[in-house]
Order: C-alpha cells, then sequence, then structure tokens
C-alpha cells in the first residue's frame, strides 16, 4: 500500500473511545422518544450514539484538514467541511446568527443594568 493511501486510512480510522462511555446516552433517548420511540432499547441508543461520535470525528477531522498549517480551527472550516450539505449548513448559520442575537440582547441588558 503506498504511504499517502495508508496516512488516509489512518486518518478515517474511528476514534477508540472507552467502553460504556455514554457521552450522548441520554439526550439520544429522549431524541428518540420524541420521534416516536417509546421506549428506546439500550443497543439502538448505543448504534446511534457510535453513529454520531464516528460523524462528529469525521467532520471535525475534515475541518482541521481545511485549517491545514493553522493552529487553530475556526468557525469557517466547520462550515466548508459542511458546503455539500445545505441543510445543515443552513441550520449553523442560522444558529450562528441566533448566537449574535442573544449576545446583543444581554448587551443591551448589562448596559441598562449597569
Amino acid at each position: 500500500m503506498p504511504r499517502g493511501e495508508e496516512k488516509d486510512r489512518k486518518a478515517r480510522a474511528p476514534l477508540r473511545r472507552q467502553p460504556n462511555a455514554a457521552l450522548f446516552g441520554k439526550d439520544l433517548r429522549s431524541m428518540m422518544y420524541a420521534f416516536g420511540d417509546e421506549a428506546p432499547q439500550a443497543d439502538s441508543v448505543q448504534v446511534m450514539e457510535d453513529i454520531l461520535v464516528d460523524y462528529i470525528s469525521e467532520l471535525c477531522s475534515e475541518a482541521g484538514r481545511v485549517a491545514g498549517q493553522r493552529q487553530k480551527v475556526k468557525v469557517d472550516d466547520f462550515k466548508f467541511a459542511l458546503r455539500r450539505d445545505t441543510k445543515k449548513l443552513g441550520r449553523v448559520e442560522e444558529l450562528l446568527t441566533m448566537q449574535k442575537e442573544i449576545q446583543q440582547a444581554r448587551k443591551l441588558f448589562d448596559e441598562q443594568e449597569g
């Protein structure tokens, strides 16, 4: 196997995490309930969590590749990584806009209070 292909394969390898380390279990159970699964089975929640962790890992890796030699990954790197998924990119833009509005409202509130 050529050296570049081996490097790419290693970069795409899923992160190894500790077994039973439920990072999103409670939230996923709530989401599954909201989408109609009244009593999500533990195995189903675990599969969903594995998919979610893999997706987040791949997205972060792609954003890191976009960042290149910079020391920091920026929001624009994530937006670039999501450029082909218009729904997710649109949601990111919406959330960033809401974040700015909330920050401005807090600033106004703090100024009025002080």
